[in-house]
């Protein structure tokens, strides 16, 4: 790295140039820095400023083309002017001149026909540690040769002052210039940011070269058979895919190409708000040096108490994919046997486990459905359902349509078994009945891992027309049908009719006379 290359970008009269730091050298980096704290078990504790989330509404598009006619657009996909994207790009390279800087070169995709290199700059010696844990490590020989094809300026101190002239939402910005391979962040010092912008970049990129890329983890059995799990947060897609009995390949983001699924990270970025070491113990034990803690509070000894939410509910940890001792050193696997669609169903209407037809997979798909319970958020007092399209629409730069039909060509040409797993409630919708246990959807994940579902005698429900299992292994029969599990039948049907109202009411949007997605069909359909 040299200042030619920087001054190629805009910079000017940089001081020192941290180029590729090692983990020890980032840390001594933030200790003599004061940007972080040393907890008790080695690991680095930062605060992200006010902004302890992703700012979804400040991100944009610069509207150019050719991007500008694949990009879908509306609330999730916003444009932004060449002219007020080059404003804040002068902004951000004025913040960035004259400091010193850190730049951290990765690449984005652990499969050598679909990597991406990445160049971050920022002059934040912590969020270089946090791009050096998410994404995935050059070799000395590939760092000799490396050649950026995307450079993200991390401008965080860099305020957008003039943010209402400009009819932006907020003094933040999140900007992408995709035909100049470009990203520009400020007014936000939080390393997610980093980490979903890259993602969003990925979900742009890799469908227009015909390979699917995916918000879900994966994992790999002894036998070579791989599964992937989608699911939005809080269904549990981090803690069923990190198995003691399976290689994990990934956490949160991958995609699918000719070679097989491949992880688009190299490493793990954890909730970690009541975190204990019984329960995920994997997770725990991963927060040792290297390890970076966002937004936590600890006591004078270095003690983190993780249940103290007075920061946020969202604390973090970052850390190299290393840290879990049972993962899969290659990044990657062959085509998956088994798709497993998790959802934390709140109103205890859908069954633990359903094998979808090919068709029903195409819709619950595109539906993203799972449901908020009450009080988790100010005002719910009731569950909420949330449909987020291929479970994680904040990040799709292409009409959800896209994904699904690589989805679907996929599933058709690897003879794939696709599942609805639910996480959330039975006998009762929240308030009323309890949470599957960890015990019975482990035993369905299992079931589905190892086949023996196949083998069982199925059932299908009325208005939602699900497959479910009469019997599975030891578990109670009389969840398996969630009608059964409630005892106020009546109260029982009068919720399902809502909730499959509220499919109905989310799919009209694939609907039309001439759409090849209109799974509708596939859907509940309320019986008069």
């Amino acid at each position: 790295m040299n200042l030619t290359e920087l001054e190629e970008i805009g910079l000017k009269s940089v001081g020192k140039i941290y180029h590729n730091l090692s983990y020890d050298e980032l840390i001594r980096h933030e200790i003599e820095n004061d940007e972080c704290v040393v907890t008790k078990k080695g690991a680095t504790a930062v605060d992200t400023g006010i902004f302890t989330g992703r700012s979804p509404k400040d991100k944009y598009f610069v509207d150019r083309y050719p991007s500008n006619q694949y990009i879908a657009w509306g609330d999730v996909n916003q444009k932004i002017s060449e002219e007020i994207f080059n404003e804040l790009l002068d902004l951000s390279r004025e913040q960035l001149s004259g400091k010193d800087l850190y730049i951290t070169d990765v690449f984005s995709g652990s499969s050598e026909a679909s990597k991406k290199s990445i160049r971050f700059v920022t002059e934040i010696a912590w969020q270089s540690h946090f791009v050096k844990n998410m994404f995935i490590r050059p070799n000395e020989e590939e760092l000799e040769n490396f050649k950026p094809e995307f450079t993200v300026l991390n401008a965080c101190k860099a305020v957008n002052d003039k943010w209402m002239e400009h009819g932006l939402n907020s003094e933040v910005f999140v900007l992408f210039d995709i035909e100049n391979n470009l990203a520009i962040i400020g007014g936000t010092w939080y390393g997610g940011e980093l980490k979903k912008g890259i993602f969003s970049m990925m979900n742009y990129w890799l469908p227009l070269e015909g390979k699917l890329s995916m918000h879900c983890s994966a994992n790999v059995g002894e036998r070579g058979d791989t599964a992937l799990f989608f699911g939005l947060s809080g269904t549990g897609k981090t803690t069923l895919s990190t198995d003691p009995h399976r290689r994990l390949i990934g956490d949160d983001e991958h995609g699918w190409d000719d070679e097989g699924v491949f992880n688009f990270e190299g490493g793990c970025y954890a909730k970690v708000i009541n975190l204990d070491g019984k329960s995920e113990p994997e997770i725990y034990n991963a927060i040792r040096p290297g390890a970076l803690l966002e937004n936590v509070v600890m006591y004078g000894d270095g003690e983190v108490d993780y249940e103290d939410s007075s920061k946020t509910e969202n604390t973090r940890v970052s850390y190299p994919i290393e840290h879990i001792d049972n993962h899969e050193p290659s990044l990657g696997a062959g085509h998956p046997e088994n798709i497993i669609f998790l959802t934390a169903d709140a109103f205890g209407v859908l069954p633990p486990v359903s094998k979808l037809t090919r068709e029903q997979a195409m819709y619950y798909f595109l539906s993203g459905y799972t449901a908020k319970v009450a009080g988790t958020e100010r005002g719910i007092t009731e569950p909420v359902a949330t449909f987020s399209a291929c479970f994680g629409e904040a990040f799709l730069p292409l009409h959800p349509t896209v994904y699904a039909k690589l989805l679907g060509e996929k599933i058709d040409k690897h003879g794939v078994n696709v599942y609805l797993v639910n996480t959330g409630w039975t006998g009762g919708a929240y308030g009323v009945g309890h949470r599957m246990s960890i015990k019975d959807t482990r035993a369905c994940i299992n079931a589905i891992l190892d086949g023996s579902i196949k083998s069982s005698e199925f059932d299908v429900t009325r208005t939602f027309g699900l497959h479910v299992p009469k019997t599975l292994g030891e578990i109670n029969p009389e969840i398996l049908n969630p009608r059964n599990a409630w005892a106020n039948k009546e109260e029982f049907d009068k919720t399902r009719d809502t909730l499959a109202e509220m499919f109905i009411e989310n799919f009209k949007k694939y609907q039309s006379e001439d759409s090849e997605f209109d799974y509708s069909a596939a859907g509940p359909k309320i019986e008069s």
